[in-house]
């Protein structure tokens, strides 16, 4: 049986894309979900049902903070950015994102 990649992102590594996308350059939700398709070469989807939920709670936990705006020409939309408190956290879930990628390729190649 052939296993495809899963395109749906678990809620802690969401977190962590989306502080990571903000890390590049503020910018609204649906461009969020835009650029980790990106950066992902389309291996993760991000769906508005999980995205505008982990931005409110990453603005409610103080990592990222959201400005309406109205660019010219286009529609009003939430652009966010990372906090400094986002901007620790960030270096901390990716420390954290490492440990636990190499405890898991520890475990794959048991045996192997």
């Amino acid at each position: 049986m052939k296993s495809t990649p899963r395109s749906d992102v678990l809620r802690g590594t969401l977190d962590l894309l989306i502080l990571k996308t903000l890390a590049l350059e503020p910018m609204h939700g649906w461009g969020i979900a835009q650029r980790i398709q990106q950066l992902s070469s389309a291996a993760l989807q991000v769906g508005q049902g999980s995205l505008y939920p982990a931005l409110q709670r990453l603005e409610e936990r103080g990592l990222i903070e959201g400005e309406w705006m109205e660019p010219t020409g286009a529609r009003r939309a939430k652009y966010y950015q990372l906090t400094a408190s986002g901007q620790r956290a960030l270096g901390e879930e990716t420390d954290s994102w490492r440990h636990y990628v190499q405890a898991v390729e520890l475990i794959l190649e048991a045996g192997s």
